[in-house]
C-alpha cells in the first residue's frame, strides 16, 4: 500500500494542470444530481475547479440522471473515467467508482429518512476521505454503529446543501405554481410518497387522487425517480406516469416531471407522504404535513423506528385515503397545530438549513487543498433563519 500511496502521489504531481483541481461526480439517479447541483453552482465561478459527472453504477442512464444539468455539462463514461487522476470523486449516495489511480473519495448523502440502515451502516465508513454529514444525529448514529471513530477526520457536519433554497428566499410560490398551470389564489396540495411496492403509492394512490380531486384545492403529485423505474422492486412494475396522467388535469392538478422537488414543496399549503426524506425536508416549511401509515413500508424499508417517531410527531397520521383528505381539511383550517413539533424535528434534522451550499463547498476546497474564494467562505459564516414563514 506504501508503494501504491507513493506512485499516485507522484501521477497526482505530474498529471496536474497548475492550480487547476478535477471532480468527479457520480450519481445512481437524477435525485443524486439534485443533491450535488447548489454545490456546483456555488463553485462554478472558480476556474480551478472542474467537474465531470458519471453514472457507475448504470452507464446506459448517464445522460438521464443529469438531463436537469445547465448544457455544456461535461458527462464521461464509468469506462473513461476509470483512466483519468481525479482530485476528488463526490457522490450523495453509498456508491464506489473504480478509479486505479486514487482519488479522495467524499460522501455527501441524500435524504435524512433514516431508512434502509443508511443512517448507522454494519459496514466500515473509514476508507472515505470526506463524509459531509446533513446533521448531528447521523454523525453520532455513524459512531455508535461502529462504522466511524469518534475522532475521524473524515467526519464534517455540512448540512443538506438541497434544502438551502427552501428557507433563503429564491423560491417564488406564485411564480413556481404559475409555470406549473395553476391558480396561485387556491390552496395547493403536494402527494409526494416513496418509492416501493408497499408505498402508499401502491396501496392507494389512485384513490387518494379521486378524494382530493373533489375538493377546491390544487393537487400536485411529485413521484419518486425509483417509481417510475418500472422494475417490480421499484414501482410494482406499474407505469405511474401512464396511469396517473389522465387523473391530473388542467387547470387544478398536475403530475411533477422534474426530479428537484424542492419548488413543489415551496408551493404546498399541505404535504402528504408515507415515509420520504422530502416529508422530513417539507417541515422547513414549518406548513402541515399528512403522514399515511404503511406499516409494510417502514417493514421493507427497514425505516429506524426513530425517524418513524420522528416524522409522526410533526404530522397528522392517518391510515386510508378517505382520512388523508379528510386530514388536509383539517390542516389547511388549522395550519398551525404541530407547528412546534414540526419546527423542532426540522431543527434536529437539518444543520444550519440555507448555509449548506457554501460550507460543503468550503470543505471541498480544504479536501482539494485550495484556497476557497472569500466569497464561499463568508457565505459559510452567515447565518439564515432556519424556518420561514407559510
Amino acid at each position: 500500500m506504501t508503494i501504491l500511496r507513493t506512485l499516485r502521489r507522484l501521477d497526482a504531481a505530474l498529471s496536474r494542470d497548475g492550480d487547476a483541481r478535477d471532480i468527479l461526480v457520480d450519481g445512481r439517479t437524477a435525485v443524486n444530481y439534485e443533491m450535488v447541483a447548489p454545490v456546483v453552482r456555488a463553485m462554478s465561478s472558480d476556474r480551478r475547479v472542474r467537474f465531470s459527472f458519471t453514472a457507475s453504477e448504470d452507464a446506459e442512464r448517464l445522460t438521464a440522471i443529469y438531463k436537469a444539468a445547465p448544457e455544456g455539462t461535461t458527462l464521461i463514461t464509468p469506462a473513461r473515467a476509470a483512466l483519468r487522476r481525479w482530485d476528488a470523486y463526490l457522490t450523495s449516495d453509498f456508491m464506489w467508482a473504480t478509479l486505479p489511480r486514487g482519488t479522495a473519495r467524499i460522501q455527501m448523502f441524500h435524504g435524512v429518512g433514516g431508512k434502509y440502515g443508511f443512517d448507522a451502516p454494519q459496514e466500515s465508513m473509514r476508507q472515505w476521505n470526506g463524509l459531509f454529514f446533513v446533521n448531528e444525529r447521523r454523525l453520532r448514529n455513524f459512531i455508535t454503529a461502529g462504522a466511524i471513530d469518534a475522532d475521524s477526520p473524515a467526519a464534517r457536519v455540512i448540512g443538506m446543501p438541497k434544502v438551502d433554497c427552501l428557507v433563503d428566499g429564491s423560491l417564488d410560490r406564485v411564480r413556481i405554481l404559475r409555470d406549473l398551470g395553476l391558480d396561485p389564489a387556491r390552496p395547493t396540495v403536494l402527494y409526494a410518497p416513496t418509492w416501493s411496492p408497499a408505498s402508499s403509492l401502491n396501496q392507494m394512490g389512485e384513490d387518494l387522487i379521486g378524494h382530493l380531486r373533489q375538493r377546491p384545492v390544487n393537487l400536485i403529485v411529485k413521484l419518486h425517480d425509483r417509481s417510475c423505474d418500472l422494475r417490480p422492486q421499484y414501482s410494482g412494475g406499474v407505469d405511474w406516469v401512464a396511469r396517473l396522467t389522465p387523473l391530473l388535469t388542467a387547470p387544478s392538478a398536475v403530475l411533477a416531471t422534474s426530479a428537484n422537488i424542492t419548488p413543489c414543496l415551496a408551493a404546498a399549503d399541505v404535504m402528504i407522504t408515507d415515509h420520504s426524506s422530502a416529508g422530513f425536508e417539507y417541515l422547513l416549511l414549518d406548513r402541515p404535513l399528512v403522514r399515511i401509515d404503511m406499516p409494510d413500508l417502514i417493514r421493507q424499508a427497514n425505516v429506524h423506528a426513530a425517524y418513524v417517531q420522528l416524522l409522526a410527531e410533526a404530522s397528522h397520521n392517518v391510515t386510508t385515503a378517505a382520512a388523508a383528505a379528510a386530514a388536509v381539511d383539517t390542516a389547511l383550517a388549522t395550519p398551525d397545530a404541530l407547528s412546534a413539533s414540526r419546527r423542532r424535528v426540522a431543527a434536529d434534522l437539518f444543520y444550519r438549513p440555507g448555509t449548506a451550499s457554501a460550507r460543503c463547498a468550503l470543505a471541498l476546497y480544504d479536501l482539494l487543498q485550495l484556497a476557497p474564494p472569500a466569497a464561499i467562505a463568508a457565505a459559510a459564516r452567515e447565518t439564515t433563519p432556519c424556518l420561514q414563514s407559510a
